[in-house]
């Protein structure tokens, strides 16, 4: 099962196939991410 780069928190095939590109098999940021977010220019810090 794929693993978040950022946290090492577990994510779906579906999760990791979906917000990945195709050269890469982990995530950079999931859900479980605290401190970042995705946008559509990739991952950014959490403006709070």
């Amino acid at each position: 099962m794929p693993e978040c780069q950022n946290c090492g928190s577990h994510v779906t095939d579906a999760y990791a196939r979906v917000f990945t590109p195709d050269d890469v098999t982990s995530p950079r940021a999931c859900p479980s991410c605290e401190t970042v977010t995705r946008d559509r220019n990739g991952i950014r810090e959490k403006r709070t």
